[in-house]
């Protein structure tokens, strides 16, 4: 194994069924050398690109401790949830604080989820989330897409 890999994550959702498959893919250069997939009942697209990166990063915790690692996912939500939200979720006990008064403590949605994420990504500082454009060819991408998708009829 090189010392990093690139994981490609995504979830999907079917609104009809109230269910979502999340999935990713670990390449290690040009060799996939695992992938994993499942599926859940929930509220929401968001809710599964979330979890496709939480499921990645417990992977690489638990079976490549010390590697460097990109997961690169299609989702914006998940990149700057990632990269800028979390650290101010955090700070402000995991609430969203706005200046009107009338918004003010809302609930984070998928709350549980990102506390997780966010502790996870603590503990394993050599990994970086990134964006990288959906259905544009990218074949790691297009496995997990493809991925999330079917383990959603796992449980319909």
């Amino acid at each position: 194994m090189t010392d990093t890999l690139h994981i490609y994550a995504d979830g999907s959702f079917d609104a009809a069924s109230r269910s979502g498959g999340w999935a990713f893919v670990v390449m290690d250069a040009n060799r996939q050398i695992h992938a994993a997939a499942g599926a859940a009942t929930g509220s929401s697209n968001n809710t599964f690109e979330v979890m496709s990166v939480v499921e990645a990063v417990s992977w690489l915790a638990s079976e490549a401790p010390t590697a460097t690692a990109f997961i690169s996912t299609d989702s914006a939500h998940v990149v700057e949830g990632c990269s800028r939200w979390r650290s101010i979720w955090r700070g402000n006990g995991w609430k969203r604080v706005r200046a009107n008064s009338h918004e003010r403590h809302r609930p984070i949605p998928d709350v549980k989820l990102w506390q997780e994420l966010d502790a996870l990504l603590e503990r394993n500082p050599q990994v970086r989330i990134q964006l990288c454009k959906g259905h544009s060819g990218i074949v790691a991408n297009e496995l997990a897409d493809a991925a999330a998708r079917a383990a959603i009829t796992s449980i319909r």
